[in-house]
């Protein structure tokens, strides 16, 4: 009896031992890794409130804004109407603000979408799966993305609407 308790208790250990390995190496050769300032923008695809599909890649050509929020979120309501009011100014020149949902329902989003009149484009991240592809651990995180695709500035933390209208300048140059 005492035998195969040790030969168990080895067993155990050396599956434990390789569930460890295998996490790391995992984790070591991901081949998703996060974007960072100058990296293209992982494409993503998500249903809107509008009840469309929308695809990061329908935004080629134009700058974009991609800003995880929720309304749980003191510093994303905080910054919201900033955005609004900065992708009706930046619209004529081909910019668009898309607002990504972290893990709300689609009720509690539109709630509070309709109590701030935000008309920009809100998409439902509800399994979090864009969330984890672009590294976001923190809300509100934004992304400014040039119209080449690429990331031009990430910003973690509720931004003012200087800030925006200065990031803007700097990626549009307008």
């Amino acid at each position: 009896m005492g035998k195969n308790r040790k030969w168990i208790q080895i067993s155990i250990l050396l599956i434990a031992v390789l569930i460890g390995v295998w996490t790391i190496a995992g984790n070591l050769f991901n081949e998703d890794k996060v974007p960072k300032v100058g990296d293209a923008a992982p494409e993503f695809k998500l249903a809107g409130l509008d009840g469309e599909t929308h695809k990061l890649s329908e935004y080629e050509g134009k700058g974009l804004i991609v800003n995880f929020w929720g309304s749980y979120c003191e510093p994303c309501r905080n910054e919201m109407p900033a955005l609004q009011r900065q992708s009706e100014k930046w619209a004529s020149s081909g910019l668009t603000v898309l607002g990504l949902n972290v893990a709300e329902n689609k009720i509690t989003a539109q709630a509070y979408v309709n109590q701030v009149k935000v008309n920009f484009p809100i998409l439902l991240d509800q399994s979090e799966e864009v969330r984890r592809r672009y590294g976001v651990i923190q809300y509100p995180t934004t992304f400014f993305i040039r119209p080449d695709g690429k990331v031009h500035t990430i910003k973690v933390g509720e931004m003012t609407e200087s800030y925006i209208e200065q990031t803007l300048i700097a990626m549009l140059g307008k």
